[in-house]
């Protein structure tokens, strides 16, 4: 609320004015009182409309038929004088926030079942409007006001009186349209005639808003035109709407009106209320504060000008906006919402700025903690990728130290990756039940002491249990690090961007190891433990910075037996993998954990088939384009595998580089592929359909493969190492972008962890194979004749580019191959 001014009028009609609520595109709001004590929201119609005839007469009859809209959802129309020489209408006030507010300022995006209830009141405050002959025309946020019993509709009707005006048209009016960009049907977009349906779209639009905190169609990043043809032409972004709605809000934003349903099916497919209140608890308590705003706040004493007239006098005119500038989502011709959020004309949706964010409590630039999560995320797989890779190059320096037998040493390194990738489905549980901030927090902490016990480590159970450690707390920076990138970029730009960073890392910190460990190899091993601790503290850093996100609420079910079956047939699984090639395939040690695992992958799917809870919820699998993103992952997993093996034996063996040396002709890859990715891949992402880039990133790989092969034929070995590395880093970045991307769209952030457990989960099955494929084809021990195991490592290869092909293929036909929302350039169709 503001003070009034000494322009505005003390009364309007029968109502003392107390204060301003806002300015729209139809007048201003007031909140004014009646004789009896009534506190009423005043809407005052500007003066250019108020000497329109027909402008009058549209005025007129709608708000007597607004007059008629029942329901307990709707804020009544109380009273209205049309004839008066500035129009009026007093609506019932509402004593709450609107929706933008609450989630773009107070709370955030809401929960599903705060989603749920309000699709259906929205609904059946829809159907009322509807049974009383109008249409909506203007459903947003912004006339949508929360309540502690309910969300109430606002504005119903008024929008029709300012549509069809002749000769100097409101549509031609500076910055006026007739609805708001961000919540628009295409066929308001077309200028088509309007039926309820439009409202149905509407409320689509602002389920999206509630469920993720973004408008449709990224309304706020592009031009108006552009934004307005993605309305009538392109398919929604639903990332982030809970997966029990996304079917219902896909059925509302249908592009044929006739497909979508009434009011009353939305009501009746969202009926079932949970127990309890329908808002978090914080929000709750901000309508309490707002309540308690309402009942301190006392006018201010105008010095006023002389008595006015008996009719009220005009009121002063809204803001006037750039010429040049287009109002894409303003708080359109209905005028703004009532309650105590800010005005409407100050709100990110209308495509004002918000108020200072310190006033909420909040850091001042919300895009500061969107990178700062991206470096916690940067960081984070930094030092996982690292500590893995360096730490299994210093094996012969381990070897020497303590004097290792065979089997220590396999249990040396083999602990890390069974722990790592069995323990990643429950580390992607633990991070959506106690929350993103908190699990890099703990899980940074865990493994930094970890890396300390490691390089003190005196004794080989020492070490294991170091290596043991590590794997379980990096199973749950893992997750964490991708949940922190796919929830906090939702826009398609922001991603790309985003997961371009992550991809960097992910498709290249491998090579990175294999770089640095190259030059670190003749240091003491101890080294590859302690490096990671200043990383991990300084990632602990910028974590603390972080803002508390919403963990799943604490009554969520915990699935324990699918936890236990899942992580247990995953660690069974990778040991016999990684067992294969030390002990061969037909030891104990390797049978019995591959037959058991196998056994109990297969419980664990049963058992998921019947769980009330699965920890592998349908949009996780069920999706078909995730599931074609989270086989490229596995694929990929198999081949980067065999092709790191690979360049690593052949620079080091046959082309007798040192260490050192294999460090330097490995940097060209390392370079690559964060070009490929950051550069190349996160800038086409939005634009290009994400299976075509997917498949030529898969292509691209395989060329550069192709081009290795040609070591075979004794040609010169350096510029064929650099050409095929090079090729094969840019195919790596340009394909990990939009599988990152894929494999976490659409879904709920409180899944969000489940899912990145998933994606990790599928890499380290990839690597598994890998090695199982590089123990097949490569001699076992060095005793055995040079030129077989150099054609072991040249069948290596070969099999890497069958895979990465396969990869390739599977991406062509699993993956979405339509353009992105993003892409679309092309002017919109005029508003008529």
């Amino acid at each position: 609320m503001d003070q009034l001014i000494v322009e505005d009028p003390p009364r309007i009609g029968p109502y003392r004015l107390i204060a301003r609520l806002g300015a729209g595109g139809m007048g201003l709001v007031y909140l004014g009182r009646s004789e009896g004590g009534r506190t009423v929201a005043v809407k005052v119609v500007q003066a250019e409309y108020a000497g329109n005839p027909e402008f009058r007469r549209r005025f007129a009859r709608e708000v007597a038929a607004a007059r008629r809209v029942g329901g307990s959802w709707t804020a009544a129309v109380l009273d209205a004088d049309p004839e008066a020489a500035v129009p009026w209408v007093a609506t019932r006030y509402i004593p709450g926030p609107d929706l933008h507010a609450v989630v773009a300022k107070d709370f955030g995006p809401l929960p599903e079942h705060s989603v749920r209830t309000l699709a259906n009141r929205l609904a059946l405050a829809l159907q009322a409007v509807h049974e009383a002959g109008l249409i909506h025309r203007d459903l947003k946020p912004s006339n949508v006001l929360i309540t502690v019993d309910g969300p109430r509709v606002i504005d119903f009707g008024i929008a029709r009186a300012m549509d069809s005006l002749a000769g100097d048209s409101l549509l031609t009016h500076t910055g006026m349209l007739i609805g708001s960009a961000g919540f628009m049907s295409p066929e308001q977009v077309r200028g088509r005639e309007l039926t309820p349906a439009s409202d149905v779209f509407c409320l689509g639009a602002v389920l999206v808003y509630a469920a993720t905190g973004r408008l449709l169609f990224g309304a706020a990043d592009t031009g108006l035109n552009a934004h307005l043809f993605r309305v009538a032409e392109e398919e929604p972004d639903l990332t982030g709407v809970p997966e029990e709605l996304v079917e219902l809000v896909r059925d509302c934003l249908h592009k044929d009106p006739t497909r979508r349903p009434t009011p009353a099916q939305v009501a009746e497919r969202t009926a079932a209320d949970e127990p309890g209140e329908w808002l978090p608890g914080q929000v709750l308590a901000q309508l309490g504060r707002h309540a308690a705003q309402l009942l301190d706040f006392a006018p201010a004493r105008l010095d006023e000008a002389p008595a006015p007239p008996p009719d009220p006098r005009v009121p002063s005119p809204r803001p006037q906006l750039p010429a040049a500038r287009v109002r894409p989502h303003g708080p359109g011709p209905s005028g703004p919402a009532q309650g105590f959020g800010p005005s409407p004309a100050a709100t990110p949706a209308d495509g004002w700025p918000l108020p200072p964010p310190e006033a909420a409590g909040v850091p001042a630039d919300p895009h500061t903690r969107r990178r700062r999560g991206l470096v916690v995320a940067a960081l984070l797989q930094l030092v996982v990728l690292l500590e893995g890779t360096v730490f299994d190059l210093a094996g012969p320096l381990v070897h020497a130290e303590f004097g290792l037998g065979y089997d220590s040493m396999d249990l040396v390194f083999v602990t890390y990756w069974v722990v790592f990738g069995g323990l990643l489905l429950l580390g992607g549980r633990i991070v959506d039940r106690v929350g993103r901030r908190q699990s890099v927090i703990i899980g940074l902490v865990g493994f930094a002491v970890a890396c300390a016990l490691g390089g003190a480590a005196s004794s080989s159970a020492m070490l294991i249990s170091a290596r043991a450690l590590q794997g379980a707390f990096a199973a749950l920076l893992t997750p964490a690090a991708l949940s922190l990138v796919s929830t906090g970029f939702t826009d398609p730009k922001g991603r790309g961007r985003a997961f371009g960073v992550y991809a960097a890392l992910a498709g290249g910190g491998s090579v990175l190891g294999l770089f640095a460990g190259g030059f670190a190899y003749n240091l003491v091993w101890r080294w590859s433990f302690y490096v990671a601790v200043p990383i991990a503290v300084i990632a602990l850093l910028v974590a603390l910075a972080l803002p508390r996100d919403r963990p799943a609420p604490a009554g969520a079910r915990l699935d324990v037996p699918g936890l236990l079956l899942g992580s247990t047939a995953l660690a069974a699984l990778i040991y016999g993998l990684h067992a294969g090639g030390w002990h061969g395939w037909t030891a104990p040690l390797t049978l019995f954990p591959l037959v058991g695992g196998a056994v109990l992958l297969g419980a664990f799917l049963w058992q998921q088939s019947r769980a009330s809870s699965p920890m592998l919820a349908g949009a996780v699998l069920g999706d078909r384009n995730r599931l074609g993103a989270l086989l490229v992952v596995f694929l990929a997993g198999i081949g980067t595998l065999l092709l790191f093996a690979f360049l690593n034996f052949w620079i080091r063996e046959v082309l007798g580089y040192s260490a050192n040396g294999t460090a330097l002709l490995l940097l060209p890859m390392a370079a690559a592929i964060p070009i490929g990715s950051t550069q190349v891949s996160a800038r086409l992402t939005p634009r290009v359909a994400p299976g075509i880039l997917i498949a030529v990133g898969m292509a691209l790989t395989a060329a550069g493969l192709l081009v290795l092969t040609g070591l075979e034929s004794g040609g010169p070995s350096v510029p064929v190492v650099l050409s095929g590395s090079i090729v094969t880093g840019l195919g790596i970045g340009l394909a990990y972008v939009p599988v990152f991307d894929i494999a976490t769209a659409g879904i709920d952030p409180r899944q969000a962890g489940a899912t990145a457990g998933v994606i990790g989960t599928a890499q380290q099955l990839g690597e598994a194979i890998g090695v199982v494929l590089l123990t097949v084809t490569v001699a076992e021990s060095s005793a055995v004749d040079f030129q077989e195991r150099l054609s072991g490592y040249a069948d290596t290869l070969w099999w890497a580019l069958g895979v990465v092909l396969l990869a390739a293929v599977l991406a062509g036909l699993m993956v979405n191959a339509r353009a992105p929302r993003s892409a679309v350039r092309q002017p919109a169709e005029p508003l008529r």
